[in-house]
């Protein structure tokens, strides 16, 4: 009996422990408003149904309500100007040396171009229409066709223009090469400008960059995936693994509350070792990340969540974080 009583009390003090250093109770983390993670600006919405990675979502547009078109320089100053924090945008290295900032692998689907979007100089880029391919109909009719020759910025381009906002730079590729011509780029930034920008991508070319550049903040999927199984080995007493270090973290809702100390003890330790985290919508098992976009997922979030959201449309979701005030 005595030593049936020894273990009982053995677990409930374990128990107690656990909880004590996990519970958001006992944080000391005041309220506040989400930071809000714009993916690729003010962009069109377009039908996910069997999405593949070969699918051309301009061809899919769904009917527009405004025509701002994902990374261009105008729909980064629209999302700024809706209360983004963070913009999210994509880059492909180009034949003179730059970095274009355009989604697509190749130019076929959005543009009126053909081919690999690296295949091409900046200069051989801005003369295409970067508005051509959008239809709401099934390609009866193109609203924004010849409206956009010009329009597909270079990565310098985006830096200078918006001096002081943070971005998420997603390298497209897994080549380590693209990494080091990045990190020639991010080396003439001042320090102070570097500390503003994450890169995310494959492992290869993140690798180069933390090679070159060691206190550059960077997130692939598999150095996600180590940060998040060891946190769950670990994370219980409070300890941080290195892969969640000077990092992003782009975690699904649905995930969330699966982490220790969810949600501000968990926020608390990442911004103590310079991680930034923003939650995604919820993970299906599929391949496709999607913003965090539900009205009710979004009504559900914590009361005074500070951490961070990824959105898909940041001009809905400002409207739903406005009514949680």
């Amino acid at each position: 009996m005595r030593k049936r009583n020894v273990i009982l009390l053995s677990a409930a003090a374990v128990a107690a422990a656990l909880y004590a250093n996990n519970t958001s109770l006992l944080s000391q983390r005041p309220a506040g408003s989400p930071v809000v993670l714009a993916h690729r600006g003010l962009a069109q919405d377009y039908d996910r149904t069997g999405l593949t990675g070969d699918t051309c979502t301009a061809s899919r547009m769904l009917p527009p309500s405004h025509d701002y078109l994902e990374n261009t320089i105008r729909s980064m100053e629209a999302a700024f100007s809706l209360g983004a924090d963070v913009l999210e945008l994509d880059v492909h290295p180009t034949t003179d040396g730059q970095f274009a900032v355009f989604h697509d692998w190749t130019l076929d689907c959005r543009t009126d171009g053909k081919g690999e979007t690296r295949a091409f100089s900046m200069a051989e880029l801005k003369k295409l229409d970067v508005r051509h391919g959008y239809t709401a109909d099934g390609g009866k009719t193109f609203p924004f066709r010849g409206q956009g020759i010009g329009l597909m910025p270079s990565l310098g381009e985006v830096l200078e223009r918006f001096p002081d906002e943070r971005f998420h730079i997603n390298v497209k590729s897994n080549d380590p090469k693209e990494g080091e011509a990045l990190a020639a780029l991010l080396s003439a930034l001042p320090d102070e400008r570097r500390a503003a920008l994450t890169v995310v991508g494959g492992d290869k070319p993140l690798q180069a960059i933390k090679q070159a550049l060691p206190e550059a903040r960077s997130l692939s999927k598999q150095s996600l995936t180590r940060c998040l199984l060891r946190y769950e080995t670990l994370g219980w007493s409070g300890y941080v693994p290195e892969d969640c270090r000077n990092t992003t973290l782009l975690v699904p809702i649905n995930l969330a509350p699966w982490l220790w100390g969810w949600p501000n003890r968990f926020l608390d330790r990442m911004d103590s070792v310079g991680t930034r985290v923003f939650l995604l919508g919820p993970y299906t098992g599929g391949g496709f990340s999607e913003g965090l976009d539900d009205p009710a997922l979004i009504r559900g979030l914590p009361a005074g969540y500070s951490g961070g959201i990824s959105t898909d449309a940041v001009d809905q979701l400002m409207p739903l974080l406005e009514s949680r005030d």
